[in-house]
């Protein structure tokens, strides 16, 4: 592996680096300006660094001192032009040794920025918003589910877990209306109905490819037997964020999620093992054996009856499976709310989608559950 080069200056997280901008430049500025003006500060949305893992390797674009300042709607309007105007000129060029200006690319096309040295004002981060068209942008409509009311089962199911870790991580500098800081606690994690269904959604989706790596092993195909290998294992992993109350990221950081589960150094072995086993009759036995400590896992949450969690034969194949339909199938026994008792095991749309440009465009995902829905 390629090491990044050593920043210069030192590399500083960038959570720390927006709480130093806001305490030392954003907040005397705004308290000098607009005395009492009522609003949160906060380093929400994407980023590496909201998830706390950002590294020096994370300095070379769209990165550096940057936070969000969310105003009422009435007042983003009134202030945000003035507020960018009077950031630019008043806030220092540097922030812990890093330039506070974003010098882009050039491209209209490419949106990449890397931070430069000013001369005159900056170009800054420091972005204006008012909460609820944030949210709708960020979540998709309607905003009221997000910031005053309680999500339905539905607005849940249109949520990617990306877009929930981005919003419920990072730091809030300062919230004075609270808004910001209750709608965070909303949507913390999952009601207890929608956790239960998406486990039932998740175990299904291991249920149905959890006898295809034995069968390609029968015919010879080492290629599709390690697709469908690393499919599960992705599936697997997926399943112990959901049991250990944790929104699963991006794609490039779900190993460094899963890390830090409790569960993880029960399961991590088997996975790793699964990825590396030489033949594909070694990665359905790892793969087993992965399968027996999530059984495991679920029978500790206590939310069904213990299930047996050994590994048994597929039908009459010789392939070693867990049955994980069984797991789904008294998951969804024990839910009642009325919107996924019968709904179709599918789930939330990033179990059945992961393609980043439609899990961008909240809209989109929304209409396609909501189609989904329909078709119950």
């Amino acid at each position: 592996m390629i090491a990044p080069a050593p920043p210069d200056p030192p590399f500083v997280p960038g959570l720390d680096l927006a709480r130093a901008l806001y305490e030392e430049a954003v907040r005397p500025i705004l308290a000098d300006t607009h005395p009492g003006l009522p609003y949160a500060a906060a380093r929400i949305g994407p980023g590496s660094e909201v998830l706390g893992l950002d590294s020096a390797r994370s300095t070379d674009h769209d990165w550096g001192p940057r936070l969000q300042l969310f105003l009422a709607p009435d007042d983003a309007r009134r202030h945000g032009p003035a507020l960018h105007r009077l950031l630019a000129e008043r806030l220092p060029g540097r922030i812990r040794g890093w330039s506070t200006h974003y010098r882009g690319s050039g491209d209209p096309g490419d949106p990449v920025s890397h931070l430069a040295p000013a001369d005159g004002p900056v170009d800054h981060r420091v972005t204006v918003h008012d909460l609820p068209g944030w949210l709708a942008e960020r979540l998709g409509p309607p905003a009221a589910a997000w910031t005053a009311a309680e999500p339905s089962a539905t607005d849940w199911l249109a949520l990617p877990q990306q877009r929930l870790a981005e919003f419920t991580g990072g730091a809030v500098l300062h919230d004075g209306p609270g808004t910001l800081t209750a709608a965070r606690a909303r949507l913390r994690w999952y009601p207890d109905q929608v956790w239960r269904h998406l486990l039932a959604c998740q175990w299904q989706r291991i249920a149905q490819e959890e006898a295809f790596v034995g069968r390609c092993a029968e015919a010879g195909d080492d290629l599709g037997a390690a697709v469908t290998t690393a499919r599960l294992v992705r599936d697997l992993m997926r399943l112990a964020l959901l049991m250990g109350r944790r929104y699963a990221p991006y794609g490039k950081w779900l190993g460094s999620a899963f890390a830090r589960l409790d569960t993880g150094p029960a399961l991590a072995p088997a996975l790793r093992a699964a990825l590396a086993a030489p033949d594909p009759a070694a990665k359905a036995r790892h793969l087993a054996d992965a399968y027996e400590a999530a059984a495991r896992a679920h029978n500790a949450l206590g939310l069904t009856e213990p299930l047996d969690p050994a590994r048994r034969r597929y039908h009459s194949r010789p392939y070693p499976v867990l049955h994980a339909d069984r797991f789904a199938r008294s998951l969804q026994r024990t839910v009642t709310e009325p919107q996924l008792r019968d709904r179709s095991l599918i789930g939330a749309v990033d179990q059945w989608a992961d393609s980043t440009d439609l899990l961008a465009h909240p809209g989109v995902v929304r209409a396609a559950v909501d189609a989904l829905a329909g078709e119950d």
